[in-house]
């Protein structure tokens, strides 16, 4: 199985493109201990020559155009790509999907609560319904994807602790963290177990459980610390209050994983105002001390 982070960032990219912070002016001015990169997304495949996208971000167009194994190989019209995966509704999870938009058949898999926010919104029906299948997954059921060379590559789409998509949330509530709005993928060829989790509250003792033995985790790496955002004068709003875990902390991710027996640890889905996207920051060195990846775009895996 092979996989390719198209997009490691969070929301907005590295840099963002309104952001004056210092990481981003490093980030433009070409530092190399400050890597830009594009919003989170990455993409599977069994052979190398079809690939699922899990997740379509905003940067959709340009991860495509950076990567050749995504490019059209036949004809005057084609693409690689035969099916995309959401997590969730949020913008940066599904903008991509515009892009796909010129009659090219590939499936779209998600909950009912994603095909229903896709389905209340007309300006996705650019995505023709006679070649471009809306398939509905059940949760903690595996959906077989692809076949090659007599392997499958299947999904298992399972709830994690989240919230509703920010243009969901009513005025002036509190969004609880709520299950079967934020979901996690697995991804599994027979052989191996990949998961995809862009975004999570809290850890459980299920998930937990789930994790264990994994060969590879994609995991949650938006912020550092949960009041990062309110120190650097960025917003009012803290990671849990935007649904993520932070890293760092006695409840943090680093903390929650430090007795799970998993293969290969990388955070993905970063946000500009975490150092650890930084190189040479003392947060990236205890990341990596801790076992660690942290994602960047172009990052290859094989399983």
């Amino acid at each position: 199985m092979f996989a390719i982070v198209l997009g490691a960032a969070a929301g907005g990219g590295f840099p963002q493109w309104n952001s004056h912070a210092p990481a981003c002016r490093r980030a433009r001015s070409g530092d190399r201990m400050a890597r830009p990169r594009t919003q989170a997304s990455i993409a599977v495949s069994l052979d190398g020559r079809s690939w699922l996208l899990l997740n379509a971000s905003p940067d959709l167009r340009q991860q495509i155009e950076a990567n050749p194994c995504l490019h059209p190989r036949d004809g005057l019209r084609s693409s690689p790509i035969v099916g995309v995966a959401l997590t969730g509704g949020d913008v940066d999870a599904i903008a991509g999907l515009l892009t796909l938009r010129e009659r090219q058949p590939f499936t779209v898999y998600g909950t009912r609560r994603v095909h229903d926010v896709l389905d209340a919104n007309p300006i996705f029906e650019v995505l023709a319904r006679d070649l471009v299948v809306r398939r509905p997954v059940v949760l903690d059921e595996p959906v077989v994807v692809a076949e090659a060379a007599g392997r499958r590559l299947t999904l298992e789409f399972f709830s994690v602790p989240g919230k509703v998509p920010l243009y969901l949330e009513q005025a002036g509530s509190v969004p609880p963290i709520v299950e079967g709005e934020t979901v996690g993928i697995a991804v599994a060829d027979g052989r191996h177990r990949l998961f995809f989790i862009p975004g999570c509250a809290a850890m459980t003792e299920a998930l937990c459980r789930r994790l264990s033995g994994a060969d590879l985790v994609f995991f949650d790496g938006t912020l550092w610390t949960d009041d990062e955002m309110i120190r650097a004068g960025l917003g009012a709003k803290t990671g849990a209050r935007m649904g993520h875990m932070s890293i760092d902390g006695p409840a943090g991710t680093i903390a929650a994983f430090r007795s799970l027996d998993i293969g290969r640890k990388i955070l993905i889905h970063i946000n500009n105002s975490n150092p650890v996207l930084l190189d040479d920051s003392p947060e990236r060195a205890l990341a990596e001390a801790a076992g660690w990846d942290v994602a960047h775009d172009g990052m290859e895996v094989t399983l």
